[in-house]
């Protein structure tokens, strides 16, 4: 670019433009990191920039954004009081975190998709179990298809009562398999399979798997009262740390040449295992469809299907790992959102072409 052209570019493509492309530059130059950095095209600047700006003109409140193609970083942003050093609240992107860990113990032998979740629990048992209950798998808790009548972890997080033994009091009104319906407590029951199994709780068993060859630190993940990782919610990583996690995923469990996560295990949870529906008056009143909306798509194992051949990992208000296999790119996002399709419609809208 020459020097002299500059004002007559600020003036056509305004300072937003100007903005995006000083920030891209300076990253690029200045910050190193597990993740390298790559040249962004023209056209990825540009896009980026009316990301930024479309947002903003939106009034969303989102926090960072990391875009990566081909292992390599090409924009990144931290709006003001955020930044890279500083972890976030994933609320459920914590549950594709607990996937890997149940794909790593089925891959040892710890336990198999089969297993029946009472099996696990003979001393938490309701008098009366039910036959749904009795007949519950390890894949229904995966899948969000475990028949449970609601979802109890609103109430047993304010309590100190075991909260194994509050889920498994819940009544099981469909059978396993047979409708999606979203639930904390099938992950936590997940996390308290794996801590039986294992003697460690899930934080612990994924550290030296996971986090550990990732380069991850100083992430947190909120426990029960009974010691027991809670699993669907309370982990806290930073941006980058949730791109490393998207770029695994891609990647299908390698990482700098070494399988941490079977590549079966991956491609079985990102794909489609079950319908996930949102309730019908939600359909009828918002419009949904499986053309215009992202939560339509299927769920996996605790990752849900996008539209564009994406997945992703999600989390209330806005937390975001968009895995992009056809376009080999990782989206990462955190935000205190409520409008979470928007939120990946603008991202849809301004990125997606230029990748």
């Amino acid at each position: 670019m020459q020097k002299e052209k500059l004002p007559e570019m600020k003036r056509s493509l305004g300072r937003p433009f100007v903005a995006a492309l000083l920030f891209l530059t300076l990253s690029c130059q200045s910050r190193t990191g597990a993740i390298p950095h790559g040249k962004p095209s023209p056209a990825f600047q540009e896009a980026f920039a009316a990301y930024v700006q479309d947002v903003e003109d939106a009034g969303e409140d989102i926090h960072s954004i990391m875009v990566l193609q081909h292992g390599k970083i090409l924009g990144e942003k931290w709006w003001e009081g955020y930044g890279p050093a500083l972890p976030h609240e994933m609320w459920s992107v914590s549950k594709t975190f607990t996937s890997m860990a149940i794909g790593l113990a089925i891959s040892e032998g710890l336990l198999s998709l089969e297993d029946r979740v009472v099996d696990f629990f003979p001393d938490r048992l309701p008098t009366e179990a039910s036959t749904p209950l009795k007949e519950m798998r390890v894949n229904d808790l995966l899948t969000m298809g475990s028949g449970f009548e609601r979802d109890p972890c609103p109430q047993l997080r304010q309590s100190a009562e075991d909260w194994v033994q509050g889920i498994l009091s819940v009544p099981v009104i469909h059978p396993g398999g047979a409708s999606f319906k979203y639930n904390s407590a099938c992950t936590y029951l997940l996390s308290a399979i794996l801590t039986r199994q294992s003697g460690q709780s899930l934080a612990d068993y994924l550290k030296p798997r996971l986090f550990d060859p990732l380069g991850i630190e100083g992430w947190t993940w909120e426990e029960s009262p009974q010691g027991i990782t809670c699993g669907g919610w309370g982990l806290r990583l930073k941006t980058e740390d949730m791109a490393k996690m998207g770029q695994l995923l891609l990647q299908k469990g390698v990482w700098h040449g070494k399988s941490l996560i079977p590549a079966e295990w991956i491609t079985a949870a990102s794909s489609r295992q079950i319908a996930s529906h949102p309730s019908l008056e939600s359909v009828e009143r918002k419009g949904l469809n499986e053309e215009n909306s992202d939560w339509m798509q299927g769920y996996g194992y605790q990752i849900w299907l996008c539209r564009h051949g994406a997945f992703r990992a999600a989390g209330a208000h806005g937390q975001f790992i968009l895995v992009l296999p056809e376009r080999d790119a990782v989206i990462v996002m955190t935000a205190n959102n409520g409008k979470t399709q928007a939120q990946l419609n603008r991202v849809w809208d301004n990125l997606l072409p230029v990748l």
